[in-house]
């Protein structure tokens, strides 16, 4: 699979409504055949900062999510909302779902 960890550092005023504003871009994404997990969580440390964990089935899913409508909308209207170009960490890796974290296994 893809897994993708991307940062995006949000302006001040728009912060708040953040994952309304990605929310069309999100929900489409998420729609994806190839798509494994979009998901969106905030920074404990900067409230302007948000972290996006992604998971592509495959290179091909990966080309099609970037290839997309919604992906090209993305980048047409996402960056008018960002304080810097996001930063990103992409892999493929040889697994297809999350692995347990044995160092803190629940008994």
């Amino acid at each position: 699979m893809i897994f993708i960890t991307a940062k995006f550092l949000v302006k001040p005023e728009h912060a708040e409504q953040w994952p309304e504003i990605a929310g069309p871009f999100t929900r489409a994404t998420r729609g994806e055949p190839g798509c494994m997990w979009f998901d969106w969580s905030r920074s404990l440390d900067n409230p302007q900062e948000y972290v996006l964990v992604e998971a592509f089935r495959d290179g091909d899913a990966g080309a099609a999510h970037v290839g997309s409508a919604h992906f090209k909308q993305a980048q047409r209207d996402l960056p008018q909302y960002l304080v810097a170009t996001p930063k990103i960490i992409s892999q493929t890796i040889d697994q297809d779902d999350w692995s347990e974290l044995g160092e803190l296994a629940v008994k």
